[in-house]
């Protein structure tokens, strides 16, 4: 339950046996309480397609996790105590590829072609990926095949999952493989290396550039990342079977977000609202009806322009509709959300402020279909929603420090139904802690 302390019992080891049939794709986990995701525990998630569904390129000779992030020398106890205290995170110290800060390898075989599924797991700061004198082709983001577009260096941003294809079409040596900051004052570079069978050469020569402040650079990468129509997803239909540009939109919502000082000490908010976590896990309180843990809509589905304050922020929205979510971003800096337990088509971002005008120029065809999304400095960026699944799903940002301090809420997905098809019932073996301690998982 996140956000929330639920105990968990010492054991020694954990087994989890998932079926995963309307799901595909590159992801990557965490530890996702309190400020944990700064000690690390990163891990890669594959999901494959099933025998028969085909995949819209030929099996690779290798498939390679790369996690990159910032990295800190503090460590992660001292990071949070520094947020409780009031104040906001430091430039990072470095950047890590799976882990090093420097010496991370790819092995490769001339002439042969390679998987990379690479996943920005830092605290807050958008990277850059490249690999000297190779080209990378996109194929899939966060469980959409995209087309299959060039590209010579990627911005993946927090929390961002990407799938790339790269050839060994290069004279048999070492190549460096670049991650660099994106947006920073001071540019924070490390390198790794892309190695052919039976090289002896070391890499050599400048390391190559990659873009540093340019946010339109970006943007225009963004916008050209679109929806392979004719490739199919987890099941053998089409993605582009489903026509999420024709469907009515049902309601608008607009997330603007907020930083500020309560109490003398920085907080972070959406729509003004700086969000505190409850006693008791949200998704708990509502199987059991428990009162006084949140107020259904504590929050405002437009920005107020009023001052921050501390609530446990929900959200209602309604099962079975059609929404539009627009992230303001006014500040100075790139913002990155997430949305548990949902894909989102990213239909529209530009510089300034959002308007109903800005709909004429939302991708209605083939936006492509994720559940991360970065906002740029004074933009916007529009997403629709089907709201399939019903629960409490955590809306966040992904730079943990604005997270910790309350840049997040809760959509509470509703349904009055208690059909077994519109969403089953918590496990017997649940956890339950806080106010939900002692109570049965099936109401009496």
């Amino acid at each position: 339950m996140y956000g929330t302390t639920c105990p968990i019992p010492p054991r020694s080891n954990y087994t989890y046996i998932l079926q995963v049939k309307d799901q595909i794709g590159s992801f990557y986990y965490f530890p996702s309480l309190a400020f944990h995701k700064a000690a690390g525990g990163f891990g890669a998630i594959r999901i494959l397609s099933r025998p028969g569904i085909p995949v819209p390129f030929a099996d690779p000779a290798g498939d390679y996790t790369v996690l990159i992030g910032d990295w800190y020398k503090s460590n992660h106890t001292d990071l949070k105590s520094r947020l409780d205290r009031g104040k906001k995170l430091p430039s990072p110290d470095g950047i890590l590829i799976n882990g090093r800060s420097s010496g991370a390898t790819i092995n490769v075989e001339q002439g042969k072609t390679y998987r990379l599924r690479i996943s920005n797991v830092g605290l807050q700061n958008s990277l850059n990926f490249r690999i000297q004198n190779h080209r990378m082709k996109l194929v899939e983001v966060e469980g959409t095949h995209t087309l299959q577009t060039m590209f010579s260096s990627l911005d993946i941003h927090v929390g961002q999952s990407y799938s790339v294809l790269i050839t060994a079409d290069q004279s048999p040596r070492d190549y460096y493989v670049v991650v660099s900051s994106r947006f920073t004052d001071k540019i924070i570079t490390s390198t790794g290396v892309l190695r052919y069978s039976g090289s002896s050469t070391p890499a050599s020569g400048p390391i190559p550039g990659g873009p540093t402040i340019q946010v339109d650079w970006s943007l225009n990468q963004a916008r050209a990342i679109r929806t392979n129509l004719t490739a199919s997803g987890p099941r053998p239909n089409p993605q582009g079977s489903y026509h999420y540009g024709l469907i009515p939109l049902i309601r608008t919502i607009v997330f603007g977000s907020s930083a500020g000082q309560i109490n003398g000490k920085q907080r972070y908010g959406v729509n003004s609202v700086s969000f505190v976590p409850s006693d008791t896990p949200l998704k708990l309180a509502d199987f059991f009806k428990i009162s006084g843990v949140y107020k259904i809509n504590s929050i405002s589905d437009k920005p107020t322009g009023g001052g921050l304050y501390l609530d446990t922020s929900v959200l209602q929205v309604d099962y079975r509709t059609f929404i539009e979510i627009i992230f303001e971003n006014k500040e100075d800096i790139v913002q990155s959300y997430h949305l548990n337990g949902y894909s989102f088509w990213v239909v529209g971002m530009d510089g300034g402020q959002w308007k109903t005008g800005s709909r004429n120029g939302y991708n209605l065809r083939d936006a492509v279909s994720r559940s991360t999304v970065q906002v740029y400095p004074k933009s916007w960026t529009a997403i629709y929603i089907a709201l399939d699944n019903v629960g409490m799903w955590n809306l966040r940002s992904e730079f943990w420090a604005r997270q910790y301090l309350g840049q997040q809420l809760y959509l509470r997905v509703f349904t009055s139904s208690t059909s077994l098809r519109d969403e089953y019932p918590i496990p017997k073996n649940s956890r339950l802690c806080g106010r939900a301690r002692g109570r049965h998982t099936r109401p009496l």
